[in-house]
């Protein structure tokens, strides 16, 4: 480990640690105030996407009556001379003429002046004749029945998924308007580090390196190998080099440890170096307290964000679900993550003053949540077995048969929660 040490005069004393709750707020609003730039997209290139404009309809759905079964499509009391057969995909022409039909298929055109279709396995027919009794609800799908032309049929910051990109083809689209993904980057902190093999004489394994931008991907960003730097020297000039470099071509940049003031502990002097504004500095949570999100402005006018990992893994993981997920959810738009509730059952400890963020795995069938072991903030072992994180408020336990929050673990990109 490099014997540099951050500078130490002219420090102030730090502001209280933000109530978690209030973090996460804070952080949402100020990715929503520079929400990321609208693009047009293939459909086939928008899942896990969120729309930057409301999904209307460009015709009536659908567009014109359409046959729900296969049958004939009749006029008038019959039996009816059969005339024709409409297909789907075909114009048919108009029924003119009483105890007419056609033979249709299932989604073909109703031609106009047809007063019932007949399912054909209602039907018979003999000698050039179809004879049978129409249901009295209608066969056919009326235009608009779903929808009427130009209806809005989804909100701006609907997150995509292959339910949404089906429903835009249905409407006629072929391109959508969604947000670019944020762009993200990883920086890790710490000559301690081995970035291969097993620990040993002192130095860990990274393990955040690895596993954060995965993460990243699960939240909608992109990542690319090159983006992931480190371990980046324990003295300022190698972490202000390093930092500016990622924030070149990144919305928002992940750092990993040097979140502390100890005697090697370069962000806060790196963020200061460059200008930065802190949106949230420390957070009255555990494990993670000493998470934070900075803001800077890049030289196109736009946000770029800092936030700073913990170095214990688990903590890291923390701060992400605290303040990387409600900032992403702001930048690409989309509505503050609401936290489902679950029930519990088996006691969770309270962390006083502080939001207590407990691993919980979830037995679906019985509809509980129970607490996972080997969760301290140097483990990674009960996060592998975890569904997510179960909130227990400042001042308060949890006891058995509690509703309490849950911050889930993120998924795939559109991926629906089960």
């Amino acid at each position: 480990m490099s014997t540099e040490t951050a500078p130490t005069a002219d420090r102030v004393a730090a502001p209280p640690p933000a109530g978690w709750e209030e973090a996460r707020s804070r952080v949402y609003a100020v990715g929503l105030a520079a929400a990321l730039p609208a693009v047009a997209r293939p459909l086939v290139g928008t899942d896990g996407s969120t729309l930057a404009e409301p999904l209307t309809t460009r015709t009536d759905l659908p567009a014109f009556p359409t046959s729900s079964v296969d049958g004939w499509a009749v006029r008038g009391r019959g039996p009816w001379r059969v005339v024709g057969r409409v297909l789907a995909g075909s114009t048919p022409a108009p029924l003119t003429e009483d105890d007419t039909t056609v033979e249709i298929a299932t989604g073909a055109m109703v031609p106009e002046g047809a007063t019932a279709v007949l399912r054909v396995e209602e039907s018979t027919s003999a000698d050039g004749l179809v004879s049978g009794v129409p249901r009295e609800t209608p066969e056919w799908r009326k235009p608009g029945e779903e929808a009427y032309a130009d209806e809005q049929l989804l909100p701006a910051g609907t997150p995509v998924d292959p339910a949404v990109i089906g429903l835009a083809a249905a409407c006629g689209h072929d391109t959508l308007r969604v947000r670019r993904a944020p762009r993200a980057a990883l920086l890790v902190f710490g000559d301690e580090l081995l970035t291969a093999g097993p620990p040993a004489a002192g130095r860990v394994r990274d393990a955040l390196g690895p596993a954060v931008p995965a993460w990243l991907r699960r939240y909608g960003c992109q990542v690319r190998p090159s983006d992931v730097v480190g371990p980046v020297a324990d003295t300022l000039p190698a972490h202000v080099a390093a930092l500016r470099a990622a924030l070149a071509n990144a919305d928002l940049v992940c750092t990993t440890g040097g979140t502390m003031n100890g005697p090697v502990d370069h962000l806060h002097p790196t963020l200061e170096a460059l200008g930065a504004d802190y949106v949230v500095n420390t957070v009255a949570v555990r494990p993670g307290f000493p998470m934070l999100l900075a803001r800077l402005t890049g030289p196109d006018g736009r946000a770029r964000f800092v936030a700073g990992l913990p170095g214990n893994p688990q903590s890291a993981i923390v701060a992400l679900v605290s303040l990387v997920a409600p900032l992403l959810a702001g930048l690409q738009g989309r509505s503050m993550p609401v936290l489902p509730q679950v029930t519990l059952a088996e006691a969770v400890p309270g962390r006083g003053d502080h939001t207590h963020l407990a691993l919980v795995r979830l037995d679906r069938a019985a509809g509980v949540a129970s607490p996972v072991r080997h969760v301290g903030s140097a483990m990674l072992r009960g996060l592998a077995g975890a569904d997510g994180f179960a909130v227990i408020r400042p001042g308060t336990s949890g006891e058995p048969g509690d509703r309490v929050p849950i911050v889930p673990l993120p998924l795939f990109p559109g991926e629906r929660a089960s």
